[in-house]
């Protein structure tokens, strides 16, 4: 991909759209998944995961019909009792991604008893980080990720 600010863009456009907003997931691609597509112009985004209290994902990216970019995901609560408010909050943390770091949320974000915390290495064409979610001071929820460009 030529352009990395065009895509770092869209990125952030695209996971707000998606998962982030809180839309219903689409028809699933492979058995079991959850898929959430987002198409702007000449890009094409889609995020697909299984499971759900643990769980794993990719999302890619293609530009004029050719993958450019992708990051795989798994995620998982640390906790056996889920507060309700948690999927609220991850969606609210998720928001607010920024174009410096268009992976999944901020650095740190805060709404009442949760904290979200993430913290990367690397650059859009080549990272991997980690996001862990606090409940009332204690770890509830961790992530890991891994990404970057992709050539033929």
């Amino acid at each position: 991909m030529e352009n990395i600010e065009l895509l770092k863009s869209f990125l952030v456009r695209a996971k707000r759209a998606t998962y982030a907003s809180g839309i219903a997931a689409s028809a699933s691609s492979r058995p079991g998944s959850f898929d959430l597509p987002y198409e702007e112009g000449e890009f094409r985004y889609l995020d697909s995961y299984l499971g759900g209290i643990d769980f794993i994902g990719e999302e890619a990216v293609w530009w004029k019909g050719t993958a450019v970019w992708g990051m795989n995901y798994y995620g998982w609560m640390l906790m056996d009792e889920i507060p309700a408010e948690f999927g609220h909050f991850l969606k609210a943390a998720l928001s607010q991604i920024t174009f410096d770091g268009p992976f999944r949320g901020p650095e740190e974000y805060v709404e009442g008893d949760f904290r979200y915390v993430c913290h990367w290495s690397g650059d859009v064409m080549r990272f991997a980080g980690e996001e862990v979610i606090e409940y009332q001071g204690r770890a509830l929820y961790k992530l890991l990720f891994h990404g970057g460009g992709v050539k033929r």
